[in-house]
Protein backbone atom coordinates (compact mmCIF):
# COMPACT_ATOMS: atom_id res chain seq x y z
CA UNK A 1 0.00 0.00 0.00
CA UNK A 2 2.98 2.32 1.01
CA UNK A 3 4.13 1.56 -2.42
CA UNK A 4 1.39 2.27 -4.05
CA UNK A 5 0.85 5.40 -2.33
CA UNK A 6 4.27 6.70 -3.89
CA UNK A 7 3.73 5.22 -7.31
CA UNK A 8 0.43 7.68 -7.54
CA UNK A 9 2.67 10.43 -6.30
CA UNK A 10 4.95 9.86 -9.34
CA UNK A 11 7.75 9.05 -6.57
CA UNK A 12 9.14 6.01 -8.21
CA UNK A 13 12.33 5.84 -6.41
CA UNK A 14 10.48 5.30 -3.34
CA UNK A 15 7.73 3.16 -4.65
CA UNK A 16 10.90 0.68 -6.08
CA UNK A 17 12.31 0.78 -2.39
CA UNK A 18 8.34 0.12 -0.78
CA UNK A 19 7.59 -2.63 -2.95
CA UNK A 20 11.71 -3.96 -2.66
CA UNK A 21 10.96 -3.96 1.46
CA UNK A 22 7.68 -6.19 0.80
CA UNK A 23 9.63 -8.77 -1.36
CA UNK A 24 12.25 -9.51 1.09
CA UNK A 25 9.13 -10.46 3.64
CA UNK A 26 9.18 -13.87 1.66
CA UNK A 27 5.40 -13.91 1.81
CA UNK A 28 4.82 -17.47 0.34
CA UNK A 29 1.58 -15.89 -2.01
CA UNK A 30 2.53 -16.35 -5.65
CA UNK A 31 0.03 -13.90 -6.71
CA UNK A 32 1.15 -10.83 -4.65
CA UNK A 33 4.36 -11.62 -5.14
CA UNK A 34 4.04 -11.31 -9.01
CA UNK A 35 1.94 -7.95 -7.91
CA UNK A 36 4.81 -7.15 -5.99
CA UNK A 37 7.57 -7.35 -8.53
CA UNK A 38 5.13 -5.71 -11.62
CA UNK A 39 4.52 -3.00 -9.72
CA UNK A 40 7.71 -2.36 -8.71
CA UNK A 41 8.93 -3.14 -12.30
CA UNK A 42 6.01 -0.35 -13.27
CA UNK A 43 8.20 2.10 -11.40
CA UNK A 44 11.31 1.17 -12.49
CA UNK A 45 10.06 1.82 -15.92
CA UNK A 46 9.09 5.59 -14.88
CA UNK A 47 12.43 6.20 -14.27
CA UNK A 48 14.38 4.64 -17.24
CA UNK A 49 15.47 1.54 -15.67
CA UNK A 50 14.61 -0.81 -18.27
CA UNK A 51 16.75 -3.30 -17.87
CA UNK A 52 15.48 -3.84 -13.93
CA UNK A 53 11.63 -2.97 -15.27
CA UNK A 54 12.18 -6.19 -17.28
CA UNK A 55 13.73 -8.82 -14.21
CA UNK A 56 10.68 -7.81 -12.68
CA UNK A 57 8.46 -8.21 -15.31
CA UNK A 58 10.06 -12.03 -15.75
CA UNK A 59 9.89 -12.93 -12.50
CA UNK A 60 5.83 -11.62 -12.12
CA UNK A 61 5.65 -14.02 -15.52
CA UNK A 62 7.40 -17.06 -13.68
CA UNK A 63 5.08 -16.69 -10.82
CA UNK A 64 2.17 -16.30 -12.24
CA UNK A 65 1.94 -16.70 -16.04
CA UNK A 66 -1.14 -15.63 -16.82
CA UNK A 67 -0.39 -12.09 -15.69
CA UNK A 68 -1.31 -9.72 -18.44
CA UNK A 69 -0.04 -6.82 -16.64
CA UNK A 70 3.63 -8.38 -16.62
CA UNK A 71 3.26 -9.35 -20.10
CA UNK A 72 2.39 -6.11 -21.09
CA UNK A 73 5.36 -5.01 -19.34
CA UNK A 74 8.25 -6.80 -20.42
CA UNK A 75 6.34 -5.99 -23.55
CA UNK A 76 7.03 -2.82 -23.20
CA UNK A 77 10.76 -2.79 -21.87
CA UNK A 78 11.66 -5.26 -24.87
CA UNK A 79 10.35 -2.16 -27.16
CA UNK A 80 12.56 0.14 -25.19
CA UNK A 81 15.50 -1.59 -25.23
CA UNK A 82 15.14 -2.47 -29.21
CA UNK A 83 14.56 -6.20 -29.19
CA UNK A 84 11.76 -5.68 -31.28
CA UNK A 85 11.90 -9.73 -31.66
CA UNK A 86 11.44 -10.38 -28.09
CA UNK A 87 9.19 -7.82 -27.99
CA UNK A 88 7.45 -9.51 -30.70
CA UNK A 89 7.52 -12.78 -28.56
CA UNK A 90 5.77 -11.02 -25.61
CA UNK A 91 3.09 -10.01 -27.28
CA UNK A 92 2.14 -12.91 -29.11
CA UNK A 93 1.98 -14.28 -25.30
CA UNK A 94 -0.24 -12.25 -24.56
CA UNK A 95 -2.26 -12.21 -27.24
CA UNK A 96 -2.53 -16.32 -26.24
CA UNK A 97 -3.87 -15.01 -22.97
CA UNK A 98 -6.22 -12.25 -24.77
CA UNK A 99 -6.38 -11.70 -28.51
CA UNK A 100 -8.18 -8.85 -28.45
CA UNK A 101 -5.67 -7.08 -25.64
CA UNK A 102 -5.25 -3.34 -27.44
CA UNK A 103 -2.01 -2.39 -25.85
CA UNK A 104 -0.83 -6.15 -27.38
CA UNK A 105 -1.99 -5.58 -30.77
CA UNK A 106 -0.72 -1.89 -31.22
CA UNK A 107 2.56 -3.05 -29.88
CA UNK A 108 2.82 -6.17 -32.10
CA UNK A 109 2.34 -4.31 -34.69
CA UNK A 110 4.50 -1.59 -33.87
CA UNK A 111 7.47 -4.34 -33.20
CA UNK A 112 7.00 -5.80 -36.70
CA UNK A 113 7.28 -2.57 -38.39
CA UNK A 114 10.25 -1.39 -36.56
CA UNK A 115 12.18 -5.20 -36.83
CA UNK A 116 11.69 -4.68 -40.58
CA UNK A 117 12.78 -1.19 -40.47
CA UNK A 118 16.31 -1.65 -37.70
CA UNK A 119 18.67 -1.97 -40.64
CA UNK A 120 18.20 2.24 -40.99
CA UNK A 121 20.09 4.59 -43.66
CA UNK A 122 22.78 6.20 -42.80
CA UNK A 123 22.62 9.48 -41.00
CA UNK A 124 22.66 12.28 -43.30
CA UNK A 125 25.77 14.58 -43.20
CA UNK A 126 24.14 17.63 -44.51
CA UNK A 127 24.15 21.20 -43.19
CA UNK A 128 20.61 20.34 -41.39
CA UNK A 129 23.04 18.27 -39.17
CA UNK A 130 26.05 20.04 -38.86
CA UNK A 131 23.70 22.55 -37.48
CA UNK A 132 21.91 20.90 -35.11
CA UNK A 133 25.15 19.19 -34.55
CA UNK A 134 26.75 22.48 -33.07
CA UNK A 135 23.64 23.29 -31.40
CA UNK A 136 23.19 20.30 -29.09
CA UNK A 137 27.28 20.45 -28.75
CA UNK A 138 26.72 23.91 -27.07
CA UNK A 139 24.95 22.39 -24.12
CA UNK A 140 27.71 20.35 -23.34
CA UNK A 141 30.28 23.47 -23.68
CA UNK A 142 27.97 25.52 -21.20
CA UNK A 143 28.46 22.65 -18.84
CA UNK A 144 32.35 21.76 -19.26
CA UNK A 145 31.19 18.12 -20.55
CA UNK A 146 33.97 16.80 -22.72
CA UNK A 147 33.04 13.91 -25.42
CA UNK A 148 35.27 11.49 -27.60
CA UNK A 149 34.27 11.62 -30.98
CA UNK A 150 35.75 9.48 -33.69
CA UNK A 151 36.21 10.58 -37.23
CA UNK A 152 32.76 9.34 -39.69
CA UNK A 153 34.89 9.86 -42.82
CA UNK A 154 37.88 10.72 -44.44
CA UNK A 155 37.02 14.42 -44.74
CA UNK A 156 36.87 14.53 -40.87
CA UNK A 157 34.11 17.14 -41.51
CA UNK A 158 31.16 15.86 -39.01
CA UNK A 159 31.89 12.80 -36.92
CA UNK A 160 29.53 10.03 -36.61
CA UNK A 161 28.97 11.21 -32.58
CA UNK A 162 28.22 14.69 -33.69
CA UNK A 163 26.29 13.72 -36.42
CA UNK A 164 24.05 11.91 -33.94
CA UNK A 165 23.46 14.47 -31.43
CA UNK A 166 20.24 16.70 -32.32
CA UNK A 167 18.99 19.98 -30.24
CA UNK A 168 14.78 18.62 -31.20
CA UNK A 169 15.42 16.24 -28.08
CA UNK A 170 19.11 16.48 -28.41
CA UNK A 171 20.31 12.78 -28.41
CA UNK A 172 22.84 10.11 -28.77
CA UNK A 173 22.23 6.67 -29.56
CA UNK A 174 23.62 4.24 -27.99
CA UNK A 175 23.12 0.60 -28.26
CA UNK A 176 20.02 0.28 -26.50
CA UNK A 177 18.48 3.11 -27.56
CA UNK A 178 18.03 5.12 -24.72
CA UNK A 179 18.86 9.09 -25.78
CA UNK A 180 20.18 11.77 -23.82
CA UNK A 181 17.46 14.53 -23.46
CA UNK A 182 16.87 17.50 -22.22
CA UNK A 183 14.02 17.85 -20.00
CA UNK A 184 11.03 20.92 -19.41
CA UNK A 185 13.42 22.40 -16.88
CA UNK A 186 16.60 22.72 -19.21
CA UNK A 187 18.44 19.98 -17.49
CA UNK A 188 20.11 16.68 -19.43
CA UNK A 189 18.89 13.57 -18.93
CA UNK A 190 21.53 10.70 -19.80
CA UNK A 191 21.98 6.52 -20.25
CA UNK A 192 24.05 5.61 -18.04
CA UNK A 193 25.90 2.35 -17.96
CA UNK A 194 27.07 0.30 -15.12
CA UNK A 195 30.10 -1.85 -14.90
CA UNK A 196 30.53 -4.76 -12.73
CA UNK A 197 33.77 -6.18 -13.93
CA UNK A 198 34.16 -8.77 -11.35
CA UNK A 199 30.77 -10.14 -12.15
CA UNK A 200 31.06 -9.42 -15.85
CA UNK A 201 27.70 -7.95 -15.60
CA UNK A 202 25.63 -4.51 -16.08
CA UNK A 203 23.01 -2.01 -15.01
CA UNK A 204 21.65 0.60 -17.71
CA UNK A 205 19.56 3.73 -16.67
CA UNK A 206 18.05 5.15 -19.28
CA UNK A 207 17.35 8.21 -18.25
CA UNK A 208 19.80 9.48 -15.02
CA UNK A 209 19.36 13.52 -14.43
CA UNK A 210 22.03 15.12 -14.52
CA UNK A 211 22.03 17.02 -10.74
CA UNK A 212 21.22 12.94 -9.14
CA UNK A 213 23.38 11.84 -6.84
CA UNK A 214 24.96 8.30 -7.57
CA UNK A 215 23.65 7.23 -4.37
CA UNK A 216 20.17 7.75 -4.81
CA UNK A 217 20.42 5.38 -7.83
CA UNK A 218 22.37 2.91 -5.96
CA UNK A 219 19.96 2.92 -3.14
CA UNK A 220 16.98 1.98 -6.18
CA UNK A 221 19.37 -0.17 -7.60
CA UNK A 222 20.44 -2.59 -4.55
CA UNK A 223 17.27 -2.41 -2.68
CA UNK A 224 17.21 -5.82 -3.50
CA UNK A 225 20.34 -7.86 -4.61
CA UNK A 226 20.77 -9.23 -7.91
CA UNK A 227 20.22 -12.58 -8.78
CA UNK A 228 24.43 -12.71 -9.51
CA UNK A 229 25.50 -11.62 -6.41
CA UNK A 230 25.66 -15.03 -4.20
CA UNK A 231 27.96 -13.50 -1.80
CA UNK A 232 25.13 -10.72 -0.99
CA UNK A 233 28.45 -8.36 -1.13
CA UNK A 234 26.44 -5.56 -3.01
CA UNK A 235 25.00 -3.21 -0.60
CA UNK A 236 24.74 0.47 -1.21
CA UNK A 237 27.13 1.21 1.63
CA UNK A 238 29.71 -1.46 0.55
CA UNK A 239 30.13 -0.22 -3.28
CA UNK A 240 32.65 2.01 -4.33
CA UNK A 241 32.18 3.63 -7.92
CA UNK A 242 35.11 4.64 -10.77
CA UNK A 243 35.67 6.01 -13.65
CA UNK A 244 38.80 5.25 -16.14
CA UNK A 245 41.42 7.47 -17.92
CA UNK A 246 42.38 5.27 -20.63
CA UNK A 247 44.35 7.73 -21.97
CA UNK A 248 46.82 8.13 -18.50
CA UNK A 249 45.86 4.37 -17.45
CA UNK A 250 44.53 5.76 -14.03
CA UNK A 251 41.68 5.38 -12.24
CA UNK A 252 39.41 8.30 -10.30
CA UNK A 253 37.12 6.95 -7.71
CA UNK A 254 33.88 8.76 -7.27
CA UNK A 255 32.17 10.66 -3.94
CA UNK A 256 28.76 8.85 -4.54
CA UNK A 257 27.60 11.88 -3.22
CA UNK A 258 28.31 13.87 -5.74
CA UNK A 259 26.08 14.36 -8.74
CA UNK A 260 26.05 12.84 -12.54
CA UNK A 261 26.70 16.46 -13.16
CA UNK A 262 29.06 17.20 -11.27
CA UNK A 263 31.23 13.86 -12.42
CA UNK A 264 31.12 14.79 -15.55
CA UNK A 265 32.68 18.04 -15.33
CA UNK A 266 35.67 16.68 -14.45
CA UNK A 267 38.77 17.27 -16.31
CA UNK A 268 39.59 13.79 -16.80
CA UNK A 269 36.11 12.72 -17.72
CA UNK A 270 35.65 11.97 -21.71
CA UNK A 271 32.26 10.78 -22.36
CA UNK A 272 32.45 8.46 -25.23
CA UNK A 273 29.09 7.19 -27.62
CA UNK A 274 27.08 9.64 -25.52
CA UNK A 275 26.98 6.97 -22.75
CA UNK A 276 28.59 7.64 -19.64
CA UNK A 277 30.00 4.97 -17.69
CA UNK A 278 31.41 3.77 -14.42
CA UNK A 279 32.29 0.81 -12.51
CA UNK A 280 31.66 -0.80 -9.55
CA UNK A 281 33.48 -2.63 -7.02
CA UNK A 282 32.90 -3.88 -3.45
CA UNK A 283 35.27 -2.34 -0.49
CA UNK A 284 38.59 -3.97 0.24
CA UNK A 285 37.62 -7.52 -2.09
CA UNK A 286 40.28 -9.66 -3.33
CA UNK A 287 38.46 -8.74 -6.78
CA UNK A 288 39.51 -5.24 -6.43
CA UNK A 289 42.74 -4.83 -4.98
CA UNK A 290 43.66 -7.09 -8.20
CA UNK A 291 42.16 -4.64 -9.75
CA UNK A 292 43.62 -1.77 -8.83
CA UNK A 293 47.15 -3.70 -8.17
CA UNK A 294 49.95 -1.15 -10.11
CA UNK A 295 47.32 1.44 -11.04
CA UNK A 296 47.45 4.89 -10.08
CA UNK A 297 43.87 5.80 -7.82
CA UNK A 298 42.70 9.68 -7.44
CA UNK A 299 40.03 10.72 -5.47
CA UNK A 300 37.08 13.09 -6.13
Amino acid sequence: NEGNEYFREKDYRRAVIAYSEALKKNCEDPELNAVLHTNRGAAQFYLGNYRSALNDAIQAKKLKPTHLKAIIRGALCHMELKNFSEAIAWCEEGLRIDSKEKKLVEMRAKADKLKVNIKAVQPDFSTRWQGRAVLGIDLLCERNIRLVLEPSNEEGEISDGLAELSIDGFHSDNVTGAKVHLDADGNLNWPVLFLYPEHEQTDFIAAFHENSRFIDHLMVMFAELPPWDLERKYLPSNIELYFEDEERAEMYKLNPEHTLLQVLQHQRYFVKAGTPTVLAFVKHSPFSKKYFSGKKVHRL
